[in-house]
């Protein structure tokens, strides 16, 4: 199948500790858009799922790079990030704009903005973890399961990540829809939907940060967003 500007492919771009199959395949992104004509593009990241999982932070610059190799050269596509996800699909399209056509960002919100010390997820993936720090801890719980290598996991983490702020940002021209639930930790989604410059907001009520893969909303919205609810599947 040949991509065309009105059925693009679509970039799914999974999260921190987790896969492309936990957050796509599972819940069913990867076969819908597939039932609705659609080339699906979801690698894992580097460190994650059945990509290579070097242990040195160094080998991380490149992350962006490599999501950014797995793009067709000649069409524009909408693009579907989750978390760590999120935030790469934003970076990559504040580089080159022309290269989406529609994004959905979920689970990133107004701690895009804030200056932020990494030191407690660091500290807890070393085995220094704050009890008090309910996140940092369930990431490290995750970096432990389903065959992840924690010592990459650390890698990534301590990694050094493009500059993306609200002037990075207002360079993306796309529609954007910004998914997040009333109980993420990374919200709220107003700023973030405020500094795009065609962005829109749908907040998701009873939903947390790790939840947000799993809900129903989540693949419904955004689905629907991309133009891409399958033929014959009423998604409402």
């Amino acid at each position: 199948m040949s991509p065309s500007p009105e059925q693009p492919p679509v970039l799914l771009v999974h999260g921190f500790t987790t896969s492309a199959l936990r957050t796509w395949v599972e819940p069913g992104w990867t076969e819908l858009l597939r039932e609705a004509g659609r080339i699906v593009i979801a690698p894992d990241l580097l460190g994650h799922g059945e990509a290579e999982k070097p242990n040195d932070p160094g080998a991380y610059a490149a992350v962006e790079d490599l999501i950014a190799a797995e793009l067709p050269p000649d069409v524009a596509v909408d693009a579907v990030g989750y978390s760590a996800g999120a935030r790469i699909v934003l970076s990559l399209a504040a580089q080159e704009p022309s290269r989406f056509r529609r994004i959905v960002i979920g689970g990133l919100g107004a701690t895009l903005f804030e200056k932020r010390d990494g030191s407690p997820l660091v500290n807890a993936l070393s085995g220094n973890a704050d009890p008090n720090d309910m996140v940092a801890n369930h990431f490290k719980s995750l970096a432990n399961r389903d065959g992840n290598d924690p010592e990459a996991l650390l890698a990534f983490a301590r990694r050094q990540q493009p500059r993306l702020d609200r002037e990075d940002v207002a360079r993306i021209t796309c529609p954007v829809l910004v998914i997040i639930g009333d109980q993420d930790f990374a919200g709220p989604g107003g700023p973030l939907a405020e500094a795009l410059p065609a962005g829109e907001l749908a907040t998701l009520r009873n939903v947390d940060h790790f939840g947000l893969p799993k809900s129903f909303d989540f693949v419904e919205k955004g689905l629907d967003f991309l133009g891409a609810a399958p033929f014959g599947v009423d998604l409402i």
